[in-house]
């Protein structure tokens, strides 16, 4: 009988000790899932501000080559005119 609760005694230290270390290797893989999450979170952040920056230069670039053209119209327009 003595052997018997010294077995459940010593399985039930066991099952603490690693209950223990399975709680802090939880704690461990969730903190890291959130690390995780946030550096995903900048990168989306910073590929979203560099879409956006590329977004805008290419609007740029539009309205200047539609400024041109214009301009080149206008001139057009102002020789056939005088002319």
């Amino acid at each position: 009988m003595i052997r018997k609760f010294a077995l459940l005694a010593t399985t039930a230290a066991l099952m603490v000790a690693c209950g223990g270390a399975t709680e802090e290797n939880m704690e461990a893989k969730a903190k890291a899932a959130a690390d995780s999450a946030k550096a995903a979170m900048e990168k989306i952040e910073a590929d979203a501000k560099a879409a956006q920056a590329k977004m805008d230069s290419a609007a740029n670039a539009v309205v200047d080559t539609a400024a041109a053209k214009m301009e080149g119209a206008v001139d057009a327009v102002k020789e056939a005119a005088g002319h």
